[in-house]
């Protein structure tokens, strides 16, 4: 039975309301495709867009076509959707986020902070194990960390699971505007030098995007008191 959030308790998502969620994050993120498109055209090849919306699109695809048991198979699905239809190092990086979240994890069929904050950081890592890029190369990590800092120490602090998301999506938000400021190290932007200075990186703005989109979806589960507690 769905109830609301009550002080004290531990909230989390059923993996019914995270199918719901990666399906309303991926449609947040092909909404952004000519904003994505306009941000990747002016340092780099002008795809990220495109290949977000087909990553998503075949995402979204698969996740309603199959019964879903457990939140693994939903990053594993997406991962593979990406990595497969995408193409290029997006295709490849993002997927690697959701397949490396859930690589080796047990069985989970529920969402809280702590296991949210664990998978992330397991994506965080497969990413970089993958790309090689580090904080203040200019890619999609200067979003992605940041956000993974925050919910590991919300976790540590014991924070409510809308108020961990709300930190951690005003930190992927603030490593991205850095973006800005740095000069690229990979990828096409990676000649242009100081010139890429003054432009925001594509893959950081759907880190930011994606966060953002997780923190509504949740926010608004509590407002309707539909999180769940144990």
């Amino acid at each position: 039975m769905m109830v609301a959030e009550t002080d004290g308790v531990q909230t989390y998502l059923s993996t019914k309301q995270v199918k719901d969620l990666y399906i309303y994050v991926g449609q947040k993120v092909i909404e952004a495709k000519p904003t994505l498109t306009e941000i990747d055209s002016a340092i780099g090849d002008g795809d990220h867009g495109i290949g977000m919306e087909v990553g998503f699109n075949k995402a979204i695809q698969q996740l309603n076509e199959i019964e879903v048991e457990d939140i693994n198979t939903i990053y594993k699905e997406i991962g593979k959707a990406m990595i497969s239809n995408m193409g290029g190092a997006s295709g490849v990086l993002f997927g690697t986020f959701f397949v490396a979240s859930v690589k080796n994890k047990p069985v989970i069929d529920r969402l809280t902070l702590a296991t949210f904050a664990h998978l992330v950081q397991s994506g965080l890592e497969g990413v970089q194990a993958r790309g090689k890029a580090k904080v203040g190369d200019k890619t999609m990590i200067d979003a992605l960390a940041p956000a993974v800092d925050a919910l590991n120490t919300a976790v540590e602090q014991n924070k409510d699971l809308v108020e961990a998301l709300q930190v951690a999506c005003e930190q992927a938000e603030l490593g991205l505007e850095q973006t800005k400021q740095l000069v690229a190290k990979f990828g096409r932007a990676k000649s242009l030098g100081e010139r890429a200075i003054g432009h925001q990186d594509a893959g950081a703005t759907t880190i930011s995007i994606m966060f953002k989109s997780i923190f509504d979806y949740v926010s608004n589960l509590k407002t309707n008191g539909e999180l769940l507690y144990e």
